[in-house]
């Protein structure tokens, strides 16, 4: 099964195919999969946090959201249990790839795992970009009668 996605320009065609997928390609402890994004992760999880955002077609302080809200709401008495950076991007690859999970299975896994979570999320990146094919085709010339 193929998902489509057509970008049209002046000239130019580009279909953008990806196999789509019910279920994330690695689990979320399989970081063993792909050693670099583990230690990637365990030295540096904002760094990752930042590459994942980047990786994702978002700004990549992005995810220092995630830092800052808690200590900055708290401070007006409001609690923030559920980092919002990380949750809107694993729900946005999730959409992005068509995968199928429950948003409160996001929910969960974004708050009790924060390194576990940008470690999936960014070894999914690294294997649908790998996988990515692109086909360019030029439009074939009206013929005028």
């Amino acid at each position: 099964r193929f998902t489509s996605v057509v970008f049209r320009e002046p000239n130019l065609t580009t279909w953008l195919s990806q196999p789509a997928s019910l279920i994330w390609n690695s689990g979320l402890l399989s970081c063993c999969d792909d050693m670099s994004s583990c230690c990637y992760g365990f030295w540096c999880c904002p760094c990752l946090a930042c590459t994942v955002a980047g990786s994702f077609g978002e700004n990549r302080c992005l995810p220092l959201c995630d830092i800052c809200s808690p200590a900055a709401l708290s401070s007006f008495g409001i609690p923030l249990c559920v980092p919002p950076a990380g949750l809107s991007l694993r729900v946005g690859i999730r959409h992005m790839y068509g995968i199928k999970v429950k948003s409160k299975i996001d929910i969960a896994t974004s708050c009790i795992c924060v390194w576990c979570n940008w470690c999936q999320m960014h070894r999914e990146l690294k294997i649908r970009n790998r996988d990515t094919s692109v086909v360019i085709k030029q439009p074939t010339p009206a013929v005028s009668k």
